[in-house]
């Protein structure tokens, strides 16, 4: 007796539909038993039939072909306007993705394409969430967003489809993470420049042994700060309201110290002013909270200084309260191993002070660590997850560290790390800062490193101690030979500090070594370096 083979389940989609083979298979299979197809009921859809499947799973699973990319548009230094022309035509979700800030810093408790997906999905109503990127960002998601409203449902909504794969996953409430933070105990700050120096920067220690806290090198530490009060009171007093003004049962200075931020004026906030006032300042307030300039001052005004801006407006202080933006976590650089101190946490802090139309401006988690928090006092902290920053899996590979300034902190706890693990692999660093008599951080140590042979070799830049400047990029280009020689062996690199200007003119320069030493035309250079970056060979922690 002959058995009759089941027919091939129906081709629903055509082979140009911008699916890889196997998404084709899944799809097919998914929309016949969606629809109820008996094998060999039918070979194809009409058009009208492909338009209606395929727009109920937009803007997600058609969107394939946008994630073989590697989403050019991922670099932090890249302007939001670059940014927004490199995601053109692509998928709603990753233009949002364009949007952020690109730094996957996780303040916003996501890696940027994981924000702009939970928005796509619905997930997260906030548009706010991204620091690094500002009220740029939050403007231009708020456009995009505005698409949400005009694409049909997907599939997901009522079915399992594609789109469940892209989901982004609800942040986990485990002890020690952002959503429930851990109570680190600080110790102490101990100043890294010498007398003389125009900066001001701490090493600083918090006790972790009780929190559960656990990290590896090249993690971030996140710290939860809390605001200047006398920048507080000043807030009050401008506002004319009373400091115990209930506010969810809270006093109003209290929240305003631990709760709101009190750095840059919010759309919101203009709107909220726009409505209190009338004439040509309404008119202000409306532009500002458009994003516009009127007067030129936009970039200058904090909360304190909007209030001064539009003085004699006298908002009600919880609707004050609800025009701000939550006081979020700040991120640094562990500048520290585990293997050393399991229970000790460091970290390298760049204390922020500008004067901005004759008022101090304070950072407000630098100036925390650096003077308002005592010893003993708690602190709640989590431990940021590196996705693309970290050693070697191979021990016995070189690498190649180059860090100015606060940007030593990482690199300090991965020679510590390679020290204390034995790894064989030569370790190469370049460091830089304005004056060598006053700030190099670290010296002793660095010193002590080189001597027992953890570290190879160090190569210093310093921008303020000659007649024209020579920062870490220019010290990398006059060794270009060595680096070569370094990469040529496989060396890892690794860079971190500043990215609009440092890590940009770092990538420069490397190009320039490789066309000029390893025989290849500056196109061949460039996309060698894009290949170091696609196996890891080449990250960056950058902000």
């Amino acid at each position: 007796m002959t058995q009759s083979m089941p027919s091939p389940i129906p081709s629903l989609l055509p082979q140009t539909a911008p699916f890889t083979p196997a998404q084709l298979v899944w799809l097919n299979g998914f929309f016949a038993g969606y629809l109820g197809l008996e094998s060999g009921g039918i070979t194809a859809l009409s058009p009208q039939q492909n338009a209606d499947l395929l727009s109920g799973i937009a803007p997600f699973a058609v969107s394939s072909l946008d994630d073989e990319d590697g989403a050019p548009w991922h670099d932090p230094a890249m302007p939001l306007p670059e940014r927004m022309k490199l995601a053109e035509g692509r998928a709603l979700r990753r233009r949002m993705m364009a949007a952020m800030g690109q730094q996957d810093c996780g303040q916003c408790g996501y890696t940027c394409e994981d924000y702009s997906n939970a928005i796509s999905l619905g997930n997260e109503e906030r548009l706010n969430l991204c620091v690094p990127g500002g009220k740029e960002t939050a403007r231009m998601l708020k456009v995009l967003h505005q698409e949400l409203g005009n694409t049909p449902a997907p599939i997901a909504a009522r079915t399992p489809s594609p789109a469940d794969a892209m989901a982004a996953p609800v942040p986990a409430l485990a002890p020690g993470s952002r959503e429930n933070p851990a109570e680190a105990i600080f110790l102490s700050r101990t100043r890294l420049n010498k007398p003389g120096s125009g900066k001001r920067t701490w090493h600083v220690e918090l006790d972790i042994s009780g929190a559960s806290i656990d990290y590896t090198v090249g993690d971030v530490f996140g710290l939860f700060p809390t605001n200047d009060p006398a920048l507080a009171d000043a807030i009050i007093a401008a506002l004319h309201a009373p400091a115990d003004f209930p506010i969810g049962g809270r006093p109003l200075r209290e929240v305003l110290i631990e709760s709101v931020s009190l750095d840059c004026a919010t759309d919101t906030l203009f709107m909220l002013f726009s409505y209190l006032t009338g004439g040509e300042r309404r008119q202000k307030a409306k532009a500002l909270a458009a994003g516009e300039d009127p007067d030129g001052d936009a970039a200058t005004l904090d909360v304190l200084a909007a209030i001064e801006k539009f003085a004699g407006v006298r908002p009600d202080p919880e609707a004050f309260i609800e025009s701000l933006d939550p006081l979020r976590p700040r991120l640094y650089s562990i500048a520290c191993s585990p293997k050393v101190d399991q229970g000790r946490m460091q970290l390298c802090v760049d204390e922020v002070r500008r004067q901005i139309n004759g008022r101090t401006r304070l950072g407000v988690a630098s100036t925390f660590l650096a003077e308002r928090v005592r010893s003993g006092d708690k602190v709640k902290a989590y431990i940021q997850k590196a996705a693309h920053f970290g050693l070697p899996a191979d021990p016995a590979l070189p690498i190649i560290m180059i860090g100015p300034g606060t940007g030593i902190a990482p690199f300090r706890a991965f020679l510590h790390e390679r020290m204390a693990s034995g790894a064989t692999g030569r370790n190469w660093l370049f460091f830089g800062h304005r004056h060598q008599q006053y700030d190099f951080f670290y010296e002793d140590e660095l010193a002590g490193l080189k001597a027992a042979g953890v570290l190879t070799r160090l190569s210093l830049a310093w921008s303020r101690d000659g007649e024209e400047k020579f920062y870490v990029q220019d010290r990398v280009r006059q060794v270009g030979r060595e680096l070569w020689a370094w990469i040529a062996e496989g060396a890892h690199i690794y860079v971190c500090g500043d990215a609009k200007h440092m890590a940009r003119d770092v990538e420069g320069a490397l190009v320039e070594i490789v066309a000029a030493h390893g025989a290849r035309t500056t196109d061949e250079a460039i996309t060698f370096v894009a290949n170091l970056k696609k196996c890891s060979r080449y990250q960056q922690d950058v902000y």
